[in-house]
Formats: C-alpha cells, structure tokens, sequence
C-alpha cells in the first residue's frame, strides 16, 4: 500500500487491490495542500470528525466520485443531507470490513461541530481511524489531546503507521505527540495538523526529536510512504 501526505489532516492510502481512500479532505482555503478538490479522485471519503477543516471539500468530492463517505453517524447524517448519496455510519468502538479493509473508529478527546448561518451543529463524537489491511495498521489519530487509553489502543493493535496532530492549542503539541507515539507502541510516527494556521505553528523536528530514533518522520507534502 502507499500513504500519501497532502497537508493539514489529509492522507490517501492506495491500497494494492486498486481501492482508494481519503482522509478529512481540507483542500479548497488550505494553502499547504498539493491537491485541488475539483481533480481529485477516491473511492471512499473518511472523516474524523466535524470540524470545517476536516470535512473540508468532503460533499464535493464525494459526490462526483460517488465515493461513500465512513465517518461517525452524525457527520454521514450531515454528508447525507447535502446531497452524498452512499454513507457508512459508525460510533466509536466499532468495526466493518470493507473491500479495502477493516476500519474501527476509536476515542479522541476533542470536539465536533460545525457552524453555518450562525448556527453550530452538532456532529456526534470525535474518533480516530484504524485501519487493518494488507497485513498493515494504520492510525488516523483525527485531532486529539492525549489520553491514557491510547496505551490500549498499543496493545491492541499492531500499529504501523500512525497519523499524529502536533500543532497543539486545539490538539497535542510535540510532547504529548512524543507520549503518544510511545503509549501506541507505534513502528513510525508522522506529525500532522501543524503550520497550517499561526495558532498551530510547530517546528515538527521538534517531536522526531522526542522519539526513538528512525520512530519519526516528518512527510513533505505530496510525499508517499510504501508498506
């Protein structure tokens, strides 16, 4: 498979039997992006959580690539309403096989929601995204603060690759990240949610440097992983 790194939250993961998908897909207002949301292409949407700079360009995309959309009910009963025809929704603790691979949604301790015309909507639970294919694991980890149950989550699972935010003030900052990555019993870290906004400027080399050596590694955008 092939993790690919496209800023801010966004990820894609090429799996070997041709399936795609997409991770909280901010691209259109997010400056450190390679992608444009009018091109791109998947086969499934996944969405941590219902911040706008997660969700992002998630209607669009979904619909013309009549990609259904994986995420907590809340966020697919939203994506439902605008007009995303397929959606697969989940609660934390769950799990479903599909033809890519097994998702579970997991704890984040965080917030959700979305405001339109003055309005907040409520959008369920935060969550991580594990998912299990190919013989590898893959972390999502949304936007989180750190929480002693992600020890659990290490025990649980065989973790590969995991997706961290570093950018603090809504997330963890480098050292809870560092923590984290520990109580994960993770094999490589990737710092993501930094340097997108000023409030969540971070140097990332400034969690590699809390890890074990060759744990962490900091992914330009646009750059792929090979698993």
């Amino acid at each position: 498979m092939k993790l690919t790194y496209h800023g801010h939250s966004v990820v894609t993961i090429d799996f070997d039997n041709g399936q795609k998908v997409l991770f909280d897909p901010f691209i259109n207002g997010n400056s450190g992006t390679d992608l444009k949301a009018e091109t791109v292409t998947t086969d499934w949407v996944l969405i941590t959580h219902g911040h706008s700079d997660h969700i992002g360009d998630m209607t669009e995309i979904a619909i013309r690539n009549e990609a259904p959309v994986i995420s907590v009910v809340e966020v697919c009963q939203y994506a439902s309403r605008k007009g995303v025809p397929k959606t697969h929704g989940m609660n934390i603790g769950g799990s479903y096989a599909f033809p890519f691979g097994q998702v579970t949604l997991v704890e984040a301790h965080h917030s959700s929601g979305i405001e339109e015309d003055g309005t907040t909507i409520y959008m369920g639970n935060p969550a991580g995204i594990i998912i299990q294919a190919e013989g590898k694991t893959i972390y999502h980890a949304g936007d989180t603060a750190l929480f002693d149950d992600m020890a659990l989550l290490g025990e649980q699972f065989n973790i590969d690759v995991a997706f961290l935010p570093i950018g603090d003030n809504f997330t963890m900052g480098p050292q809870d990240a560092a923590t984290a990555a520990g109580l994960l019993k993770v094999k490589q870290a990737v710092p993501v949610h930094y340097n997108t906004f000023p409030l969540i400027k971070q140097d990332p080399q400034d969690f590699i440097k809390l890890l074990p050596e060759g744990v962490g590694k900091v992914m330009a955008i646009g750059e792929s992983i090979i698993l």
